[in-house]
């Protein structure tokens, strides 16, 4: 069994996350997807509209994903590809290089991401504070 993993906050779900999951279930058979905690969002200096659980609980729903985890720092994916045995590890091309130190681990993968929509954009049409 071939397992992929991606990363993400995954705040108001759009078609250009959909993409990027589906895109990432293709290239493998087991989809997981590390998403980004309230904590975590905080140090980052973002904030999601939804809360980590209630956007777990969505991304539990998209058929693309077979398992949801807790991304707490920037420094555990080595950690996560270890304990889930993934063979490829997945991210917008907008991060390209920035995870190349993975090669060590996995193959690494950067997709290009759907045009025109982003969770920022989205914030910013709708007037909503804090766009990251």
């Amino acid at each position: 069994m071939k397992k992929v993993i991606t990363y993400g906050t995954f705040d108001l779900l759009h078609v250009g996350h959909i993409n990027l999951l589906r895109r990432a279930k293709e290239l493998g058979d087991y989809l997981v997807v590390a998403i980004s905690t309230d904590e975590f969002n905080a140090i980052k200096n973002k904030k999601a509209y939804y809360p980590f659980e209630d956007r777990k609980q969505i991304l539990e729903a998209v058929r693309y994903v077979d398992k949801v985890i807790p991304e707490n720092t920037w420094e555990q994916k080595i950690k996560d590809v270890q304990d889930n045995n993934i063979d490829i590890f997945v991210m917008g091309h907008d991060w390209e290089g920035k995870f190349d130190f993975l090669k060590d681990y996995c193959e690494v993968i950067y997709l290009p991401r759907t045009e025109g929509i982003s969770t920022t954009k989205i914030k910013s049409d709708l007037g909503l504070k804090n766009p990251q």
